[in-house]
């Protein structure tokens, strides 16, 4: 039987209008303008009054299974992102054990994301040496692309590289037709900062200067130009990138730029000293630098905004102690990204079509997902139906992530999910799982 849902806000490619979105065997087959009429045996859900929008596509999530199912894994990660109208995750391919690297740790991350993912997930590939045998491999698998550190990881299975290894992995999969996505710090002004420690919050943001991004920033910029590869920048925090990466756009170059909403909702004149709950690398930064980010989304400097979902244990962020050297650097984040950007973005002008092209259509895009991210014919019927203008608290029993760390405990914002649908069905925490497992541009079954 056809399904159809129906409002007078529905989120589409060219505009914000009423409309009923058909659905029929999870994909979007008509969208109807106003309340035009209905084929025969159609079964209608109308939630007028709410906004129906693409579900959104967190194209940066760690699931950390297996290996480090202590911090997350994908039956908590997968739930809190529906909670929060996500319908489609990419996982990174650290801080699982082993990282996916190969083929064989592929299927093993698959194999552990077997009957648990509430949602969709997709899979990026990691580079960690000069050695890139396993790269057509896992683009054969399904990879989205591959990700690399230009600065140690935080973990010993996943290792940086250089320079000169950027270029080859550009040269590499400029070839296969796939992104490298790059974690842009540099090591050198890293090395020359002072270390972290103790509970200060300003001494942290010292110890990893905004020229480490600017280092790193221009170094893919190059490689790039040589190479003629594809690069996506992840979670871009310091401005000073901004004209390096505008020049970069004139110029034509395949680099594209994402940022978090830690970035765009949080300065560092309002974190507390002992906050690690929002420690992230790269950090933080002022108030000035979060205005020069939400312009240079505003200006398509900065192509998407998602989560980077990177969460820990109390102990791993040392809460305790509240000691910034210490604590892992990581935001736990996928359930209120929605809320969490809305908020912020209404204040500033930006309206339902931009956080459409923001969290959905522009991630799905760049991992290379073509029927996810928006509401159009022949595309997955991934939807989430909530109220922009309906506020709530964030509160820890609220959140599905298996630890409920959150910088955003006790803020008020607008945007409640009410309803999220994977591929034409309702999604229901009680019920089994349902999600499917993506290769890049094709889904397969769960498992396979």
């Amino acid at each position: 039987m056809t399904t159809a849902l129906r409002s007078d806000r529905v989120v589409l490619p060219s505009g914000v209008r009423p409309a009923t979105v058909l659905i029929d065997e999870g994909a979007i087959s008509a969208v109807l303008s106003g309340t035009a009429p209905l084929p025969r045996d159609v079964e209608l859900h109308d939630v007028t009054g709410l906004v129906v929008s693409p579900g959104l596509v967190d194209s940066h999530v760690h699931v950390n299974e297996p290996g480090r199912t202590q911090w997350e894994g994908f039956a908590t990660a997968t739930a809190a992102a529906a909670a929060g109208g996500v319908t489609t995750i990419v996982d990174m391919p650290l801080n699982s054990i082993p990282a996916t690297t190969t083929v064989g740790a592929l299927a093993e991350k698959r194999a552990a994301a077997q009957d648990q993912v509430v949602v969709d997930v997709a899979f990026w590939g990691g580079i960690t040496s000069d050695d890139t045998s396993s790269v057509a491999p896992l683009v054969a698998a399904g990879v989205c692309g591959f990700k690399v550190f230009l600065v140690p990881s935080g973990v010993d299975e996943f290792c940086s590289i250089g320079p000169g290894e950027l270029e080859r992995a550009l040269a590499v999969t400029a070839r296969l037709g796939v992104p490298v996505i790059v974690h842009a710090e540099a090591p050198g002004p890293l090395e020359r900062a002072p270390a972290p420690q103790g509970r200060s919050y300003a001494a942290y943001v010292a110890s990893r200067p905004p020229e480490a991004e600017v280092e790193a920033v221009q170094s893919v910029i190059d490689a790039v130009r040589t190479t003629g590869g594809r690069a996506h920048i992840l979670h871009l925090s310091a401005q000073e990138c901004l004209p390096l990466l505008r020049s970069a756009r004139a110029e034509g170059l395949p680099i594209t730029v994402e940022t978090c909403p830690h970035y765009l909702s949080l300065s560092a004149e309002d974190i507390p000293d002992g906050a690690t709950q929002c420690k992230c690398a790269p950090p933080v930064r002022s108030e000035a630098n979060r205005a020069a980010l939400w312009r240079a989304l505003g200006d398509g400097v900065i192509d998407c905004m998602v989560s980077d979902h990177s969460p820990a244990s109390p102990e791993v962020k040392s809460l305790d102690t509240g000691d910034f050297g210490t604590a892992w650097g990581g935001i736990s984040g996928i359930q209120t990204s929605l809320p969490v950007v809305w908020t912020a973005a209404r204040q500033l002008g930006y309206g339902l079509v931009d956080m459409a092209r923001w969290q959905s259509a522009t991630p799905a895009r760049i991992a290379g997902l073509p029927q996810k991210g928006g509401i159009d014919v022949g595309k997955d019927a991934d939807l989430v139906v909530w109220d922009p203008d309906a506020e709530f608290v964030v509160k820890a029993e609220d959140l599905l992530q298996r630890h409920k760390i959150s910088p955003w405990h006790g803020k008020r914002l607008s945007g409640v999910v009410a309803q999220t649908w994977l591929r034409g069905e309702r999604v229901e925490q009680a019920a089994p799982p349902r999600g499917l497992l993506l290769n890049r541009g094709v889904s397969v079954g769960a498992g396979a």
